[in-house]
């Protein structure tokens, strides 16, 4: 399998299992899956698919040398993730919406109902060594570490909404060594600046006020229709559009339905009040802290660099709004 990719280029498949899941209906429905969720009405040009960012983060761990078992892991992390991405946890987990977490919690009941483990049986891998994330610390850690989940979707963010150009792109990955399970930079400069795109990435688009407009109207919408049975919650384990498509019969029949889409599809002017009138909304807020080398030991660019400490520790802090709705 050959594809080009916009953040590591030209690529090519050729491991049997790795071809065997990407041609599964499990995870071809992932091109289906908004990686952002909807924010194509809110910022144009930016829509991309879980299917790609999956194949990126197989792509980086294969590239840096990763076991093919914490490859597999990579490849299917995401195949879990409901219609619209994290919208549906403001959907369907309204009390802990803000963790965004929901796609976790499914991810081994819902790989486990798959054509997966039996395509991982196989090639002789056993599924619930697969699934375990203590196996594979280059695929999956907590922040602020880095890990190839983050390093790719925040990379490819970048390039999506263009914060960096393919040229400081390739200068990171040229920068970024993977050894003893741990991810570092080779120089502090490199892991500065990676950390502070980062950063930025989420003031302006993670836990930004369009992103938090997105996530609660999206979820409003879903969870309205899911009340007024137009859609059940299974229908988000199909695609967007298939969801989009079954609520659309209902707008001219349900006003307060072409309310809430009119808000998800940012037709109703809205501010974010500060004078706190408006309804509150959370989101979660992504920061990196990543090591890199110095001498012979490795250091987190917050141990080096006071300034940045100071910024990462408000920074990790979730954003609160406060939107007020035209109508």
């Amino acid at each position: 399998m050959n594809l080009t990719d916009r953040v590591y280029g030209k690529i090519k498949i050729t491991e049997p299992v790795i071809l065997d899941i990407i041609g599964s209906p499990v995870f071809q429905r992932l091109r289906g899956i908004d990686q952002i969720g909807y924010m194509e009405p809110f910022y144009k040009g930016v829509s991309h698919s879980r299917f790609e960012h999956s194949i990126g983060v197989y792509w980086l761990l294969h590239i840096y040398g990763a076991p093919l078992e914490e490859q597999i892991a990579g490849l299917i992390h995401d195949v879990s993730h409901l219609a619209f991405s994290h919208c549906a946890d403001y959907a369907l987990d309204t009390g802990a919406h803000h963790k965004q977490d929901l796609q976790d919690r499914l991810h081994h009941q819902f790989v486990g109902g798959s054509e997966i483990p039996s395509i991982l049986i196989k090639y002789g891998f056993k599924p619930e060594e697969v699934l375990n994330d203590k196996r594979h610390p280059l695929k999956e850690n907590t922040l602020p570490d880095i890990c190839a989940d983050r390093i790719d979707y925040s990379l490819r963010t970048a390039r999506v909404f263009k914060n960096a150009t393919q040229k400081e792109i390739i200068e990171i990955l040229s920068r970024l060594k993977a050894k003893n399970n741990r991810w570092f930079f080779d120089d502090f400069k490199t892991a500065r600046s990676f950390a502070e795109l980062f950063m930025k990435l989420n003031r302006e688009h993670y836990a930004s006020l369009r992103s938090a407009v997105m996530f609660r109207t999206v979820g409003d919408t879903l969870r309205h229709a899911i009340q007024k049975k137009y859609i059940s919650e299974k229908d988000l384990y199909k695609q967007d559009t298939d969801v989009i498509r079954k609520i659309k019969k209902h707008l001219k029949t349900d006003a307060v339905l072409k309310l809430k889409w009119d808000r998800m599809h940012n037709k109703i002017p809205f501010i974010d009040d500060p004078k706190k009138e408006g309804e509150r909304l959370v989101c979660k807020s992504r920061v990196i802290d990543p090591m890199f080398q110095d001498h012979n030991q490795l250091r987190r660019v917050s141990e080096k660099d006071a300034a940045f400490a100071k910024k990462l520790k408000a920074e990790l802090k979730p954003k609160q709004y406060f939107i007020k709705f035209e109508k």
